[in-house]
């Protein structure tokens, strides 16, 4: 049995700030988007269909979830969610805050320009606003 290993790039660009018993929650490292990522802790896994149905249905409502608290939390206007894995093939389902005065709007946020890192103050306000929240009832924070 392979034990579940986060992909390096996952690991290197984003701050694991939650688990459930599915998914590691990360948040992305670039301060002008809300952007958050689910990644289900199984090894070897590159698409949705491969999880068990059951497991299909908890990535879904944990997906859910976290779309529409992000949505709240950050005012947000549009919430993109995409799981495209050309890069990292290692499955992860993002979930992109949008407002149309976001740096990239209209256009995707991916190779659009320099990420902004976190300030220490900023990333600790964003965790501790979503551990506040009602993914609190399935993530550990």
């Amino acid at each position: 049995m392979t034990l579940f290993v986060l992909d390096t790039r996952l690991e290197a660009d984003t701050f694991r700030i939650g688990e459930s018993a599915l998914n590691l929650l990360l948040l992305m490292n670039d301060s002008r988007y809300p952007w958050c990522i689910l990644v289900p802790k199984q090894a070897g896994l590159r698409e949705i269909y491969e999880l068990s149905t059951k497991d299909q249905s908890t990535l879904l409502i944990e997906s859910s979830l976290l779309a529409k608290t992000m949505m709240t939390t950050f005012m947000q206007e549009k919430m993109n969610i995409g799981a495209l894995g050309n890069v990292v093939s290692q499955l992860h389902i993002h979930h992109v805050g949008r407002r149309q005065n976001d740096p990239a709007w209209p256009a995707p946020v991916w190779g659009h320009s320099q990420a902004t890192p976190y300030s220490s103050d900023n990333r600790k306000q964003n965790v501790q606003a979503l551990s506040q929240s009602s993914l609190a009832d399935h993530f550990t924070f």
